[in-house]
């Protein structure tokens, strides 16, 4: 049985972007048999959660899994954070419920513009505790991307994402 040729291909050691959990790490690469059926799956390694994933490699894609992003998402990603913060008048409900779909859309430029619009400057009114959490949130996941990207630590890209907010 000839299998269709897969777009992504990752091997142990390789970050990954996986929508809902943010950047992880293949760990290797395993066959298992499954109710009798042979699977091949990605084991993921999510340090900051200690969390664990088996993605079967035929639904990688489906589910959203993809490589980290280009040096182009990020600078795209970067410039989204020096713009003008744009806040809907909408109940807080409805723009929390959009903010955590850019989050766990994985894509790195909603993420940006969800760190964007809940930034808040220091001489700027506190943040409600949800805003805080969601802002959190989507720091770590832009943070946790960048860092592996430029092979440093998630602090030390905390401080460069906040560098470019606080220029804007």
């Amino acid at each position: 049985m000839a299998t269709a040729a897969k777009t992504l291909n990752f091997v142990a050691g390789d970050y990954v972007v996986y929508p809902k959990h943010g950047v992880g790490k293949v760990v290797e690469v395993q066959s298992s048999e499954i109710a009798g059926t042979a699977l091949e799956l990605y084991v993921l390694r999510f340090e900051k959660e200690r969390m664990t994933l088996r993605v079967p490699t035929n639904k990688a894609e489906g589910v959203g899994m993809r490589k980290l992003s280009s040096q182009a998402t990020l600078l795209e990603a970067m410039t989204t954070l020096k713009g003008k913060a744009k806040i809907k008048r909408t109940m807080w409900s409805r723009r929390a419920q959009e903010y955590e779909a850019k989050i766990n859309s994985g894509d790195l430029v909603s993420i940006a513009e969800v760190v964007r619009d809940l930034h808040r400057a220091e001489d700027q009114p506190e943040q409600s505790y949800s805003e805080r959490q969601i802002y959190e949130a989507a720091i770590g996941r832009l943070a946790r991307e960048l860092a592996a990207m430029e092979n440093i630590d998630e602090p030390a890209a905390v401080v460069k994402i906040e560098l470019v907010l606080k220029a804007a």
